[in-house]
């Protein structure tokens, strides 16, 4: 329910702050008031776009927020689905700044409009007598018919069973695609993997092959430094090695003299040991070091090959072209046993439909018994309502060939007619904007017994009905209202009368800019609200007594 909204900065209203009663709430107000702009701003939360040239103050940011109590509404799943915070208060929140930019929030949380006005479609339900599109909406027909069956969880267990059976089909789907387009390339597939498998990859192959190359294109550089090398440190007359051995010699005597010159020599016969040890490695390295044309011949062979076998299939390394491999393999693997895979998809589709297939019969059995029941209940609604000729007839058929649908294998339609002798026909058809906001009212007021609805806010719907009719539809208002929020603008005080809570709106012109203003009405400002709309500005003591006892009944 909608527990209360606050206006910033919109039309004709600077700050307006509104606390909603859980039942059936009434705004009244004269012509031009503002109560249109109410509405108005409240479907900006709902995700309506906005035009900044209607703000109160061009150079302020408009801001709209209203509280919403969702505990009742099994929303949780939309907050997980949309990675939002839930809340069993939640606010929605959208700011429009002066150049036209937007922004919108769920409990503080950005999102975007399209998310907005899928959750407030949750939340509220806007109807006018020019909105005819839900009530001809066959998903709406659907949902009508699903909530007088009483059948909720058999619904949820058959819609989770049939995604999974569509995620399986579509599965399937792309299986034969693939299989068939892996067998139409199989030569191809086939072909390449046979050459990469006859190279023998490895993985390192390359690197090592490089490095090996680059010493036999340099064998005779190597071999001079390394023996330059050699020759200074152990080979000529002032080698490394030789120098450290005399300088040993010239410090071992010294020992006894001092106890740290004993370390030193220690230290340099230590470095004599190494120097002789990377020496010895040298010469072995040096030794080892030829000039190989055949190898060298066969490393440019063969790394030509790698380079070739990249560039053909646009890799830059070894470890690319054996992941190529790899996946070559899996395509040719899917050819070889693609058909196993589909048969055995195909036999897990047939028992999840089998399965489908009796919780939609008994979906449907469902459906059909509550299609009576639902046709009397709204006729006799609108009788009350003045409609006592009216006809509702829910057709039943199924789809072709029982082809299942997220909602099992039923199509409804309803069919109706405001007159005596007058064939039926689809809603928007045959009716008034009158009669269809009454049909409206009374289909609302019946499937709300049964399932959790959202606000509804009923816009002037009865704009052309009067009298003891008036009084009905004020009567099927308030029986609605026991289930549901229900907001209602009226000029009506036989409705205006059945309200828990009533909200006056109104201009302020004691400024110098006009605003619009908005209050809740005590029980004496009913009263006198009240008879002003049965006679005028200035009511008497009839008027009066006359609202009373509307406000009594």
């Amino acid at each position: 329910m909608l527990h209360q909204l606050n206006i910033h900065n919109y039309a004709l209203i600077d700050n307006l702050q509104i606390g909603f009663d859980a039942s059936l709430n009434i705004i009244t107000g004269e012509t031009g008031a503002g109560k249109s702009i109410i509405l108005g701003a409240l479907s900006l939360i709902l995700g309506q776009r906005a035009e900044s040239k209607y703000f109160f103050n061009q150079q302020k940011k408009c801001v709209i927020e209203g509280t919403f109590k969702i505990s009742d509404f099994h929303l949780k799943a939309f907050f997980e689905e949309n990675d939002l915070d839930y809340e069993a208060e939640t606010v929605l929140r959208r700011e429009i700044s002066a150049d036209g930019k937007s922004r919108a929030f769920v409990n503080d949380t950005p999102v975007n409009l399209a998310t907005l006005k899928l959750l407030g479609e949750q939340l509220i339900d806007i109807h006018s007598q020019q909105a005819t599109r839900e009530i001809n909406d066959p998903a709406f027909q659907m949902l009508v018919v699903d909530g007088v069956a009483k059948h909720q969880a058999l619904l949820q267990s058959y819609q989770s069973d049939f995604r999974a059976y569509r995620k399986a089909v579509n599965k399937l789907q792309q299986l034969i695609t693939d299989n068939d387009k892996a067998k139409a390339d199989l030569d191809y597939y086939q072909f390449q993997f046979d050459e990469l498998d006859k190279a023998g990859l490895s993985a390192n192959e390359q690197e090592e092959l490089e490095q090996e190359l680059y010493g036999l294109n340099n064998a005779e550089e190597i071999k001079r430094k390394l023996n330059g090398a050699l020759y200074l440190l152990q080979e000529g007359e002032a080698a490394i090695t030789l120098q450290l051995k005399e300088a040993g010699q010239q410090i071992s005597s010294l020992d006894k003299f001092n106890s740290e010159i004993a370390g030193l020599h220690e230290r340099l016969n230590s470095s004599l040991i190494e120097i002789k040890d990377i020496a010895s490695e040298i010469e072995i390295i040096e030794q080892q070091t030829q000039t190989n044309e055949a190898r060298a011949d066969e490393i440019n062979t063969r790394l030509s090959l790698l380079y070739n076998l990249q560039k053909k299939h646009r890799v830059s390394n070894n470890a690319e072209l054996l992941a190529l491999q790899q996946e070559l393999s899996g395509k040719i693997q899917q050819v070889l046993f693609g058909d196993e895979e589909i048969e055995s998809l195909q036999q897990q589709i047939n028992l999840q439909k089998e399965d489908l297939q009796q919780l939609a019969a008994q979906l449907s059995e469902n459906r059909i018994k509550a299609l009576p029941d639902i046709e009397a209940q709204v006729m006799d609604t609108l009788a009350e309502m003045g409609m006592g000729n009216a006809q509702l007839k829910i057709e039943h058929t199924y789809t072709a060939d029982k082809e299942l649908t997220k909602n099992g294998f039923d199509q409804i339609r309803f069919l109706f007619t405001a007159n005596k002798g007058h064939n039926l026909a689809e809603m928007s058809k045959v009716a008034s904007g009158g009669e269809l906001s009454r049909l409206m009212l009374s289909i609302k007021s019946i499937i709300a017994r049964y399932t959790a609805l959202p606000t509804i806010i009923f816009d002037e719907i009865d704009t052309g009905v009067s009298g003891e009719v008036a009084n009905k539809v004020g009567i099927i208002m308030e029986r609605l209202a026991h289930n549901l929020q229900v907001i209602t603008i009226t000029h009506l005080p036989q409705i205006a009368s059945k309200g828990e809570s009533h909200y006056f709106v109104y201009k302020n012109n004691e400024t110098a800019t006009t605003y619009t203003q908005i209050r809740q009405l005590t029980e004496q400002e009913r009263v006198v609200e009240i008879a002003k709309m049965l006679s005028g500005d200035n009511p008497g003591k009839s008027a009066l007594q006359n609202a009373k006892e509307l406000l009594k009944s």
